[in-house]
């Protein structure tokens, strides 16, 4: 299995809306992303799904290193 692969099957989580967030946002750009913003959101999906869902949902403000990429995640 390929390191995208794998990314895509992490991307399958136990809440339906954090699955279409993250879903589409790896069928709209992963392949686009730098290796360096690759790292981010392999570390981005090591963190528990609660949490993730509040950043994505704006509920709380994501650490530094995510910010970024949480705006994608809202943009998609």
């Amino acid at each position: 299995m390929g390191d995208l692969d794998r990314i895509r099957w992490q991307c399958r989580r136990g809440m339906l809306e954090l699955d279409l967030v993250l879903n589409r946002f790896v069928e709209a750009g992963l392949e686009g992303l730098s290796p360096e913003q690759l790292d981010v959101f392999k570390a981005f999906l090591g963190e528990n799904d609660t949490r993730l869902l509040a950043w994505v949902m704006g509920q709380e403000e994501p650490p530094a290193q995510y910010a970024a990429l949480v705006r994608q995640l809202q943009q998609q």
